[in-house]
């Protein structure tokens, strides 16, 4: 009896625990996808390959993979996709042929498939889908605003799962842990990026862009800004947990990051950042210039929640907008209005030799083209070179042909000459072109400013320019009136209301509401 006991106990003391995978389902090696046999790593060549039916693909895809043995029939295996450099198993398994049976890795159903029996194997068939964008569509982005997290949004405490045209930027850190966990969305057909500065001007800012590569899906990248350069990628270093998704050209990102914030190319770091939201277009996988810029109005602190509001536009660029809006929406449209419309007003007085309804257009005219430069200027120089977007190709197609207007009108040919319709005509549609590019170049504009969901700024610039377009036709329906008798068969209540609307009050009118427009975007 005591020889069975010291048996027992002796086997007690010497043998080790073991754990076997009679199920196939290794749990144990998800993580890290190291076998628990405790032997060696292998030093020859694979026995084995894994082969997929295709390259690349996109958010939902289905992708055919193969597990094939090379020589030797196996008796073991656990398959997984990663993200390269990744550490979580990414989509899902089907298993379509062989012995093989679905595995839960981290809390992921399905994410890969394994098998262990004694039976070997010479191929395994499943089918491997590829993530959804739906991976983000549960985030509460807004959620811990100013109590766990610091937000940034334009406009000012949009919520990105109510608005589809909110951008929205959020960076949340742990005591006593480097990591900064970081949230970006927003509407954008190539890319939306988040940057931390020193200034409100880009250029030497650490920038994460999440935007489309050249194969259509989102991917997040590291770099740092130049200036008004493409931005230099960096390598995407000690980041983790990276999501992404696109859902309606709404582009979202989540990621966790321990690289330091370095806002000088030589490793510089401080504790205070402005904070940057762009989004623009992209081109097979490379961003292009930025069409949107959000700054906000103060230097954060990203470890202190708070709600940050966006920088104001200075007054150079209010500046910029008032005369251009003063050019454009009143003198200009006065100055052609008269030219068309108003040629027999004061019919025989003459000042310098002069119709006055030619003077009175010249100096309108004139006050134009001044009022277009010096915004121009203004615009360059605040800015301090070239924004991108259309808004300032517009401005510089207006410039240009605003500039040569009075150019041509300086060498025109006399009024009774053979050939003074060429100068008339030309002369009439250049003014025309430079109105709708002007004002295509206004709307572009006010976008910039245009911060409330509801877009009214850009409403009310509508509205003007619909009532513009109104007083353009009521004029020259008076005036081929005036003309001719085409139309006398016209009713008496109609004729009433064309007395009504004469030339001086809807000038008058007209003069009132854009005054009252343009000083409400001066303050």
């Amino acid at each position: 009896m005591d020889r069975y006991i010291f048996i027992i106990v002796l086997l007690a003391c010497v043998l080790r625990a073991v754990r076997c995978y009679s199920s196939g389902k290794v749990t144990g090696a998800c993580d890290n996808m190291t076998p628990q046999h405790k032997k060696g790593a292998q030093q020859s060549p694979a026995p084995f390959s894994v082969t997929t039916d295709r390259f690349s693909f996109k958010e939902g895809d289905e992708i055919i993979v193969k597990l094939l043995a090379a020589s030797t029939p196996f008796t073991g295996f656990m398959l997984q996709a990663r993200e390269v450099g990744g550490s979580s198993p990414l989509g899902s398994f089907t298993v379509t042929s062989g012995e093989a049976q679905p595995l839960t890795c981290n809390g992921l159903p399905n994410s890969a498939i394994s098998h262990t029996s004694s039976s070997p194997k010479s191929s395994i068939q499943g089918i491997w889908r590829a993530p959804t964008s739906g991976n983000l569509n549960s985030i509460q982005f807004s959620t811990g605003c100013d109590s766990t997290k610091v937000c940034f949004s334009q406009p000012l405490n949009c919520d990105p799962g109510v608005s589809p045209d909110c951008y929205f930027l959020s960076a949340m850190t742990s005591l006593g842990d480097t990591a900064i966990q970081l949230e970006m969305t927003g509407p954008s057909d190539g890319y939306i990026a988040i940057g931390f500065s020193d200034d409100q001007r880009m250029g030497n800012d650490d920038i994460y862009i999440c935007g489309r590569d050249s194969g259509g899906l989102i991917q997040l990248q590291h770099a740092f800004s130049t200036g008004r350069k493409t931005p230099e990628i960096l390598p995407l270093g000690n980041v983790s947990d990276v999501k992404s998704s696109v859902n309606n050209s709404i582009i979202s990102c989540s990621f966790t990051t321990r690289n330091p914030i370095s806002t000088q190319r030589s490793g510089g770091s401080s504790s205070l950042y402005y904070l940057m939201i762009v989004h623009g277009p992209s081109n097979n996988g490379k961003i292009g210039p930025h069409t949107g810029t959000f700054i906000s109005d103060t230097k954060v602190d990203i470890s202190s929640p708070q709600i940050v509001t966006s920088e104001k536009e200075p007054p150079i660029i209010k500046a910029h907008g008032s005369l251009m809006l003063i050019a454009w929406m009143t003198t200009g449209s006065l100055g052609m209005i008269i030219a068309r419309y108003l040629k027999g007003v004061a019919k025989g007085k003459h000042y310098f030799g002069k119709d006055v309804w030619f003077l009175v257009h010249v100096f309108l005219m004139t006050l134009t083209v001044a009022a277009t430069i010096i915004a121009f200027i203004l615009a360059f120089s605040e800015v301090g070179g070239w924004s991108g977007g259309v808004h300032p190709v517009l401005g510089c197609i207006v410039m240009i042909l605003a500039f040569f207007q009075p150019i041509g009108a300086m060498f025109r040919c006399g009024p009774h000459h053979h050939l003074r319709f060429l100068f008339n005509w030309s002369h009439a549609l250049n003014a025309v072109a430079i109105k709708g590019l002007a004002v295509a170049a206004i709307f572009t504009g006010l976008s910039y400013f245009s911060t409330s969901e509801d877009s009214w700024l850009l409403k009310v610039m509508g509205g003007f320019v619909g009532w513009e377009a109104t007083m353009y036709i009521l004029l020259e329906f008076h005036m081929r009136w005036k003309r001719n008798g085409e139309i006398k068969y016209i009713m008496i209540s109609i004729k009433c209301r064309l007395m009504i609307y004469s030339p001086p009050i809807i000038l008058l009118n007209y003069i009132l509401n854009n005054c009252i427009f343009v000083c409400c975007q001066m303050f």
